[in-house]
């Protein structure tokens, strides 16, 4: 990574598409369109009468996300350091407004979203997106004196344990497990003193272990992660039918519209176990599809960030970038139990409007940050 000089805003030209990255996310929007009809069809009939419900939903959802990618793609990456605590502002007001404005909406056990008329918001989302945003700018503003305790390291973590905070009412572990992981990961990309991140985890650890064991829930869903099979009627259940899910796929899959577990076994299949559909249906061969799919976006935007003009460009490319592999590599690790269950959408194929807008919303800026380093 290296910083240079400031250089000047210009407003990038209509071509130059780094069409790699860009035609790999619309090949998953494509597919995560036709898979969330597929998993949902059978509850969309059963609850609105109408099993196009939530594919039609995702189509617009979709639309609307390819007009956003197109818009970020224009805006100069740069502009965002001048908005960066607005974004991190109006993050932490929705946050707010989760628990304490009376919009809450409660789904799955969880307050998470912000309901207003027919739209739901997912605040957690958004928030991430402006933890990214404000780290890029933070770190490459302060390089100077990056390995000063005062400055380099707690600005940030004290930014990343506000918003620990008010997720965890929610509460939504998984949220804050991918920001934290992302916090720490970036403020080592950003030079941060290796001895202040080593050092913090570990005093971090035990605190995390007492939040896990000291709710009883909390202890039993880590049981069940270890043997789901002592606990298939609770908490063992969802990643049992996962599991039977990707067993029944084989090599070839059962065929698309086929599949057994997305009958009212497997939960949420249209959202947090989109990827266990896929694998029943496509089998391996379409799970390995998917695998090369992301494979293309992370290697995209890495390079987008080695090639970058200057740090911040770097920092909010390769924060982008981790963001949504961190995203997908969790949730296909818990489909698969090897992760704990933690309620995340798979970013471009899982149903969820607000998922997929700010995913596009990040695409659209790696393709304004790959034109102008391609200059």
């Amino acid at each position: 990574m290296r910083s240079t000089p400031h250089i000047a805003t210009k407003w990038p030209s209509a071509t130059n598409y780094d069409t790699t990255l860009l035609f790999s996310v619309l090949f998953l929007v494509g597919i995560g369109i036709v898979m969330v009809y597929s998993a949902s069809s059978a509850i969309a009939l059963k609850k609105y009468g109408y099993d196009y419900y939530f594919a039609i939903k995702q189509s617009a959802f979709a639309v609307i996300g390819i007009v956003i990618l197109v818009v970020c793609r224009h805006i100069p990456y740069r502009f965002y350091r001048k908005f960066n605590y607005l974004l991190l502002g109006l993050a932490a007001v929705s946050l707010i407004a989760v628990k304490f404005s009376g919009l809450g909406h409660q789904a799955g056990g969880a307050v998470r979203w912000i309901r207003i008329g027919s739209l739901t918001v997912q605040p957690s989302e958004f928030a991430r997106f402006a933890m990214v945003v404000f780290l890029a700018y933070s770190l490459s503003k302060k390089q100077e004196k990056i390995h000063e305790f005062a400055v380099g390291f707690m600005p940030h973590v004290i930014v990343l344990g506000l918003f620990a905070i008010l997720i965890s009412l929610q509460p939504d572990f998984g949220s804050i497990v991918i920001l934290g992981a992302l916090t720490w990961i970036m403020m080592f990309a950003g030079r941060v003193r290796l001895l202040h991140l080593v050092t913090t985890m570990g005093l971090l650890l035990p605190l995390a272990i007492g939040f896990l064991i000291n709710a009883e829930y909390r202890v039993k869903r880590l049981m069940s992660f270890l043997d789901p099979w002592q606990y298939p009627a609770d908490d063992g259940y969802q990643v049992i039918h996962s599991l039977m899910a990707f067993g029944s796929g084989g090599l070839t899959g059962e065929g698309m519209g086929k599949g057994y577990q997305k009958l009212f076994y497997l939960p949420e299949p249209h959202t947090d176990f989109i990827f266990s559909v896929i694998g029943e249906e496509l089998g391996l061969i379409g799970v390995l599809a998917i695998l090369l799919l992301y494979s293309l976006i992370l290697w995209r935007g890495i390079r987008i960030a080695r090639q970058s003009h200057d740090l911040f460009g770097t920092l909010l490319a390769f924060g982008l970038t981790v963001a949504l592999g961190l995203q997908a590599c969790i949730n296909m690790g818990v489909t698969l139990g090897l992760l704990p269950p933690k309620g995340l959408t798979l970013p471009f194929l899982s149903y969820g409007g607000t998922s997929l807008l700010v995913s596009m919303a990040s695409v659209g800026i790696l393709l304004n940050i790959g034109e102008e380093s391609a200059r």
